[in-house]
């Protein structure tokens, strides 16, 4: 497609029909700042963009959020890094979900970091049957030693 009008009008329509939640971000001092959200984000989260637009992705967290995925996700940001993580997330109801977390930044002509695009995906189902998977498997290996 060479016509640039007609090539970016494609691909906002491509980020607002996606599926996933996708969300574009800047750093701003410690923060890294929701600068836009797909329809896709606000249905995963229950919040709406304007809701949220210009703060900090911390309001997803909560007391059972691991610090261990927060850590990877905040160094990769600081090392310039794509990651890629699985975290237990809020939504605006304090409904709990698992979030497959992907950020990668968005280097400028210059090499400078100028966005974060993240996608989430909600995987609880999957992390749920990973669960119960593991706690039959155990329960099996019990029974097996009694």
């Amino acid at each position: 497609m060479k016509d640039p009008k007609l090539r970016n009008a494609l691909l906002l329509q491509l980020v607002e029909q996606a599926q996933d939640g996708i969300v574009v971000a800047e750093k701003e001092g410690e923060d890294t700042i929701l600068i836009y959200v797909n329809p896709a984000f606000e249905r995963l989260t229950g919040y709406s963009a304007e809701e949220i637009l210009y703060q900090d992705c911390r309001f997803l967290q909560g007391e059972e959020t691991g610090q261990d995925a927060i850590r990877e996700v905040r160094h990769a940001i600081n090392e310039n890094q794509p990651v890629r993580t699985i975290l237990k997330n809020y939504r605006k109801d304090g409904s709990i979900f698992w979030n497959e977390l992907s950020v990668t930044p968005f280097f400028d002509e210059h090499d400078q970091i100028t966005y974060y695009i993240g996608i989430q995906k909600d995987v609880t189902e999957q992390v749920e049957l990973r669960k119960a998977l593991a706690a039959a498997q155990q329960r099996i290996a019990e029974l097996e030693e009694a």
